[in-house]
């Protein structure tokens, strides 16, 4: 059940790599906690909570936004780069260099093993494409549901440290439990990328952890 669960989850953030993922959700948890974390708890009443609260939820809203654009703006940077090298190899007039073009845009491993002749019938095949467009216009449905995606990392991120303040009325408890929560998020999101790399995904967990308090603490020493 779990397993099919992750699949789950896996398929509905395609085509979002993993790294970006754990990237975005670490953005949304060290907003949330340079909130949180400046709530004076011995002090805090239910409108200092429900302030606070608000600002969380304000600001990772504007970021998954801004995150989202930022997700959009790089997808065309990269459907523009991809054309470009495809126009260049399509006009190349000396197949030696639309082999070194075809070599560099594929990964370095693949481009080692393939011969000369093999890039060349590369190079005379996308010749007898059809002529591609001058530029790219537009993202296709598919990538704008991608950055949706994104926004919505962001954003929900900030639910499972809010909803202890929600739910109890003694902040300085709330204040606990949200920690605990964001620590249980930051070492699962130190174990994912551990997984990713493939390098040990406890260690990776616990200096996830650290990280993330390390960051926490840089964003409220700045201001933020």
């Amino acid at each position: 059940m779990l397993v099919q669960f992750y699949k789950s989850i896996e398929r509905m953030l395609e085509p979002i790599e993993p790294s970006e993922r754990i990237a975005e959700v670490l953005f949304g948890l060290i907003m949330v906690l340079a909130l949180t974390g400046s709530l004076r708890v011995a002090t805090a009443g239910r409108d200092d909570v429900r302030t606070m609260l608000l600002g969380a939820l304000g600001c990772n809203l504007a970021w998954g936004i801004v995150d989202a654009a930022l997700y959009a703006m790089g997808l065309m940077a990269e459907k523009s780069r991809r054309l470009t090298v495809f126009r260049a190899v399509r006009i190349a007039t000396d197949s030696q260099r639309a082999q070194r073009l075809i070599a560099d845009a594929l990964p370095p491993v693949v481009a080692s093993i393939l011969q000369p002749a093999e890039l060349d019938s590369m190079y005379q095949r996308l010749r007898q494409l059809p002529e591609p467009p001058e530029r790219v216009h537009h993202l296709g449905t598919h990538d704008w549901l991608a950055a949706f995606k994104v926004f919505l990392l962001v954003f929900l991120t900030t639910f499972p440290l809010a909803i202890p303040f929600i739910l109890m009325s003694n902040a300085a408890w709330a204040l606990r439990v949200s920690n605990a929560v964001a620590i249980g998020m930051l070492f699962g999101l130190g174990y994912a990328y551990g997984r990713c790399t493939r390098h040990n995904p406890w260690s990776r967990g616990i200096a996830m952890v650290i990280l993330g308090i390390a960051l926490v603490a840089l964003t409220k020493a700045f201001g933020g």
